[in-house]
């Protein structure tokens, strides 16, 4: 017989991981049960010597920068949790109307961002724009599936929309987004949203209208403590995004354990888990009703391993491209024109290898010193393995190579900032995705009480991270509130 969980010691939950998704999550499951008969006890198991995850803010010389994302669509999930730990007078927008460019044969050409500026647009030609205008209205050729019932990226934008609209706007932005190919990621999972409105019928545009008439018609009365932005604007924190994991950690407080690396998991008899780490302070052992693992899925199937192998094989079709993250400065001066805009995105058939750079400066203010413009260029990804395998002068050479051909009107020698190789960065949501979760969840129901919290699942912003925590907190409250041990 087994020996019964000691109720002092036992935790509710134990988060694995403290980026951005695990301390959303352990913070929304303490304040919802603060005040309550039964305060949560939740414990935050960090195995690197910093909250944040891929959330990486840095300053130096006047600069202050970011190594992983930038900024945040200003989604009321994360918004609300700025407010909650206590970061509204810290909270600064980008300016909505900032324009985003496409580097397109030799030109910097803004994006179109409504039907006139698409009339007028000289980066797509007009008979580019009329297989767009006629492939939004519904003409649209019956869709081939590359696996099964799927269709990538490329095919279904193709199809829809015409090839200038994919070689030119789409897969720049797949490389900003997923550091990715087209040709190998989902179209209903990397964008969901466009696919249902393809799937609603009549074409993109009918589509649009029947899935915005089936939405719930309830008035929700925006919260006065809550900023509300204006539409297109992008969010960040005045001392950068640093400041929210920290602020969270600051508020869980000895709850968060950093060093505190997971060397396996394993459920008991009494429908707990005991979680072993390797810590600072020696081996720990920790027993919890609930684990969630908010790790990537090559350190999440690891862990699964000697518990469900279907699991862990699943977790392990995830790929992972590398991408580096080269900061640097340059004088305004040298610049081909004042950067107006929140940054340019190229195309992968224009002879560069940089895939895109943010005008971190011209979004932000206090980025740069006067004088001085903070450009945070991206290179490597699906379609260019090699970089990761370049030295850090190397990668600094060639991205600044390109820049003389996208935005600098001189060579002059950069201040190089950083140079932040993540060997790998962004979760693929290629081919096969929903069949890889709904092997997962099958292998789940075994493990009640042990969740999954990534962005593999539905979303790689930072404000997806914030919802789908929440949400998972709340079904963590549900089996909760219905489990005994």
């Amino acid at each position: 017989m087994s020996e019964p969980a000691n109720p002092s010691t036992l935790l509710d939950t134990l988060v694995v991981g403290a980026g951005i998704t695990g301390l959303t999550l352990a913070f929304d499951l303490q304040q919802k049960s603060s005040g309550t008969a039964h305060s949560a006890k939740v414990l935050v198991a960090e195995s690197q010597a910093r909250v944040g995850g891929r959330i990486v803010t840095a300053s130096g010389d006047g600069f202050l920068w970011e190594e992983g994302p930038n900024s945040f669509a200003p989604t009321p999930e994360l918004l609300q949790l700025a407010v909650e730990v206590g970061l509204k007078d810290k909270l600064v927008f980008a300016d909505g109307k900032l324009p985003r460019f496409v580097y397109w044969q030799g030109e910097l050409m803004p994006v179109p961002m409504s039907p006139p500026a698409i009339i007028s647009s000289k980066l797509l030609t007009w008979r580019g724009k009329l297989r767009a205008f006629f492939g939004a209205l519904g003409f649209v050729p019956p869709a081939m599936a590359d696996v099964g019932s799927e269709e990538t990226v490329a095919s279904f934008f193709e199809r829809h929309l015409g090839r200038e609209v994919l070689q030119r706007l789409v897969e720049p932005f797949v490389s900003g987004v997923y550091a990715g190919d087209p040709r190998q990621l989902s179209a209903r999972a990397a964008f969901g949203r466009v696919a249902r409105m393809a799937e609603a019928g009549g074409g993109l545009v009918a589509g649009a209208v029947r899935t915005s008439r089936q939405k719930p018609k309830t008035k929700v009365t925006p919260d006065p403590n809550v900023p509300q932005p204006k539409r297109g604007q992008l969010g960040s924190f005045r001392q950068g995004l640093a400041t929210l994991p920290e602020a969270i950690a600051d508020r869980l407080g000895d709850a968060v354990q950093l060093n505190w690396h997971l060397i396996r998991v394993r459920p008991t008899e009494r429908h707990t888990y005991i979680a072993e780490f390797s810590t600072p302070d020696g081996p720990k052992r920790v027993e919890a009703r609930s684990v969630v693992l908010t790790t990537p899925t090559y350190v999440t199937a690891d862990l699964f391993d000697p518990l469900h192998g279907e699991i862990a094989r699943a977790l392990r079709g995830f790929v992972y491209p590398s991408v580096a993250c080269v900061v640097l400065g340059y004088p305004t001066s040298a610049l081909k024109r004042p950067l107006n805009g929140f940054g340019n995105l190229i195309p992968r058939n224009q002879g560069i290898r940089t895939l895109g750079t943010i005008w971190s400066s011209s979004l932000f203010s206090g980025r740069a010193p006067e004088g001085w413009n903070l450009l945070i260029n991206f290179i490597g990804g699906t379609g260019d393995p090699a970089i990761a395998e370049l030295e850090k002068d190397e990668i600094v050479r060639v991205v600044h190579r390109d820049l003389l051909k996208t935005l600098l009107a001189r060579d002059v020698d950069p201040k190089v900032l950083a140079v932040h190789l993540w060997k790998r960065a962004i979760p693929q949501y290629c081919l096969g995705h929903h069949q890889r979760w709904e092997q997962i969840d099958r292998g789940l129901q075994e493990f009640p009480g042990l969740y999954l919290c990534g962005n593999y699942s539905d979303g790689v912003a930072v404000g997806d991270c914030v919802r789908r925590a929440r949400d998972r907190a709340a079904e963590i409250r549900q089996y909760l509130a219905s489990a005994t041990v």
